[in-house]
Order: structure tokens, then sequence, then C-alpha cells
């Protein structure tokens, strides 16, 4: 039985104030000595960068499209195993979902997967005595939907905070915070959203910090626990990433990690691990070399484009990687892993591990994917099925090898990627804790070279 005391941290529409108050409560929590697991509702990496800066611990996703309802509750069960408290990120409005697709991957439904209260964050900065009609549509819309309270944000003076309590009074509900305006938290954005905490380290230790004493100072901290403590007792047994691993050596999996590459699901790591790998991680932007022994390279996302001209710098990187993937070793590479095989990003040379090439698009590509794998490689057998993320504003061409990875089926019908020698390289996110044989089969790989 799970009973970590849990909240959902959601919100009517996006830019309403859940991140800051999701990762100042964490910090504030923190701070009291709790051991606080953090969550993230979707396929979101940069968020639980803070909440992991706030707590100590890895920030965990919650996304019932990549890895399935069924498995929400198990996958939180594991990152909050031991924790007093766990707090969890919703995405965009309460009931927004993967498109199409009624409330999955909603934060409603990851609410009511975990039995978990809400507590709903209300930018009050444009009303008054509306907010009660607000609240009161979103308590009622969903009825298993259990919404436990509400911190009003952005909340103009004394006069401002005695209209808003006084309408929420009709409504039943608890003010359990009031967040004053103010000037926003210095946690700047660029074309993917929020800079992530790895390109920030010291200023995003201030923001983090600032956030936590905006909740410290306007949110009742016993309230919230009190309400954390009414969600009830799952039965789900926590995921286990841990299996019987083959015999033989451990070999060395290299991955990419520093300020250019910081979008990982923690998981990934975990699976590894457990599959029999030695997992290592280096920055590209500032090691010459790969680990001693690397016999697999796992590159995942980030924001290459930032960093195009120092990473085309380090041209022993880039070569080592060449000769590693050119040898025929085992390579996972996702988006910006994708990007940094290419031959050129920008203008500026990258490894040439395929012949194609990258630049900079004014078009954001979003969204859900089904994909089925096209042919065999380390990563994926021909034919396996996998869910995914894009999450990108760069465009490669050609977009697809002589050899694709991926045949998308969502939204539309396409094939995508590159599979050549043990190179497997795409835009699509992947969550490996939905198929787990995905590490196993790339473990296995890189121990029979």
């Amino acid at each position: 039985m799970v009973s970590t005391p849990r909240l959902v941290i959601a919100a009517p529409a996006s830019n309403s104030g859940k991140t800051t108050v999701a990762t100042g409560l964490m910090a504030a929590f923190t701070a009291r000595g709790l051991a606080v697991s953090p969550h993230k509702v979707g396929p979101d990496y940069i968020d639980p960068g803070y909440h992991s800066l706030a707590t100590g611990r890895p920030g965990r996703n919650l996304d019932a499209y990549m890895c399935g309802p069924e498995l929400v509750a198990p996958l939180f069960a594991h990152g909050s195993a031991g924790c007093d408290l766990a707090v969890v990120e919703g995405v965009m409005g309460l009931y927004d979902g993967a498109s199409g697709q009624g409330e999955l991957a909603s934060t409603a439904q990851v609410a009511k997967l975990l039995k978990a209260p809400v507590v709903l964050v209300v930018d009050a900065s444009s009303q008054s005595r509306s907010v009660a009609a607000l609240v009161h549509g979103f308590a009622s819309w969903d009825p298993q939907v259990r919404i436990g309270g509400v911190i009003l944000n952005k909340v103009a003076s004394d006069r401002h905070e005695a209209l808003l309590r006084d309408a929420l009074d009709e409504s039943g509900l608890p003010v359990l915070g009031v967040i004053r305006r103010a000037p926003q938290v210095a946690t700047p954005s660029r074309h993917l959203g929020l800079v992530p905490v790895a390109e920030r380290q010291g200023d995003a230790v201030d923001a983090v910090r600032a956030m936590g004493e905006r909740v410290l100072a306007g949110c009742d901290l016993d309230a919230l626990m009190a309400l954390a403590r009414t969600a009830p007792a799952l039965a789900d047994e926590p995921w286990e990433p841990a299996y019987a691993s083959a015999e033989g050596p451990r070999p060395v999996v290299a991955v990419a990690g520093g300020a250019a590459f910081t979008f990982a699901y923690a998981e990934h790591a975990e699976l590894l691990t457990a599959a029999g790998a030695e997992v290592v991680v280096f920055d590209p932007l500032r090691d010459e070399k790969l680990p001693a022994g690397t016999a697999g390279l796992v590159i995942g996302g980030g924001f290459p484009e930032m960093y195009a001209p120092e990473l085309s710098a380090n041209e022993p990187l880039r070569r080592a990687v060449t000769e590693l993937a050119l040898s025929g070793a085992p390579v996972a590479a996702e988006c910006a892993g994708l990007l940094y095989l290419a031959r050129e990003l920008d203008g500026k040379p990258m490894c040439g591990v395929l012949d194609a090439e990258a630049r900079m698009s004014e078009r954001l590509t979003l969204g859900y994917r089904q994909a089925v794998a096209v042919s065999d490689s380390p990563l994926a057998a021909a034919g396996t099925r996998m869910r995914g993320h894009e999450f990108h504003r760069t465009v490669l061409e050609p977009g697809a090898g002589p050899v694709p990875a991926w045949g998308m089926h969502q939204p539309e019908r396409r094939v995508e990627g590159y599979v050549q020698r043990g190179v497997h390289a795409s835009y699509l996110h992947t969550h490996w804790a939905a198929s787990p044989e995905v590490a196993r089969r790339f473990v296995e790989h890189c121990r029979v070279r």
C-alpha cells in the first residue's frame, strides 16, 4: 500500500502560476525538514529540473499518454517511496489532455489515478466575485476530481483579497493561500519554455529560493499538509526497474549531459543500470573524450541549437563520437542527439554521422505521437510500437534516412529518423518505463560487441 501524503497543483489554464506555486511548495516543505517527492504531469523535462533543485530528489514525470494510465500510480509509488509528502505539478488547464482524446494525459486524470486532492491555483488579477463561479465550475465539472482548496495568485491588495475571500466563502472551498502581485520570479524563458536549471546554475538556485519564500509568506502550509494527508492509500505496487540481468561484463553506456543535453527521464538511467550497464554521464561541451570503455552512447534532448558553436569547437569529442558510431556501437539519439549527429547545425559542423543538415525554424513542432519501428536497431525490433512526444523548433533535412527509425501514425502518416549501423536517431522522445525491453535490448547490443 502506498500511503504518501500528496497534492496535485493545478490551474484553470496555463500561465496561472502552477510552476511558481508547485516549486515554491516543494522548497518550503523541504526547508521544514520534510522529504518531498517532486512530480510533473506530462512530458515536460524543464520544470522537473526546478523541482529537483527545490527538493534534492529526481524530478519525475507522470505521463498517462506515453506510459499508459496503468503505470501512473506505480511510477508515482516508485518515486515517492520513503517520502513525507509528494507534490505533483499539473500541465496546462486542469482538464486539458492529449488533443482529441478526452481526459487522457490531463492533470484531472492523473489526480484521479492517484486519488489525490487538487489545489487550484487561480490567477485572480482581473476578477473579484467571478472567481467563485470559475472555481465552482472546475470543482463540479467532474465529481471524481476532488478540489480541496484554492490558492489565489496575483492578488493586488488587501481590499482585492477581501473581495475574493468573500466570494469564495459561498463556494465552500477553503482559500489555502494568497500570493500578492509582484515582479515575476526570475525564471527566463525562450523558444521551448523556461531556461533549464543546468544552464542557470546560481540564478536557478536564487529563483527556487524566491519561489519558496513567496509561498511560505502567502500559503498555509499546515492546512496544505493536512489536505495532503486526506489522500487514501493506493493499492498499486511500485514500478520496479530491476530485473534479472544477463550474466557477463557490465558495458559502459555513456549518457550525454551538461547544459546542452538536459532532457532526460530518471527512469532511463535506472533501466540501463538494471539491465546490467554501467551508466556514466559526460558533457559534450567540456569533455574531449568519451568515458573510458564506452560500449554504447545515449544522447537525449536539450538545446544544442543554443550551444552549436561550443559543440562544434569540441572537435576531439565530435571525432570520438563519429568513430564510435562508425564502429557499429549502439547509439540512441533523441531530438538534440539527432541534431548533434547531423553533418551541421545552423552552419556549424557537428559529428557528421548522419548525412543531414539541421537549422532553427520559426515553426514549433509539438505533440504526442504514435510510432512503430520501421526496421531493427539496437533500440527496438522492427514492428515495436511506442508512444512518444515531439517538441522542437528545428528542422532536419532530409527528415528521414534511407532506413527510417519510425513510422508515425499520429497526427499524420510519415516516416522519420535514421537507422544506420548501430545508430537509432529520431526527433521522437520516448519514455522507456512503458517499454523496458528497449533498455534491455540496448544493453545486450552493447554487451555483445
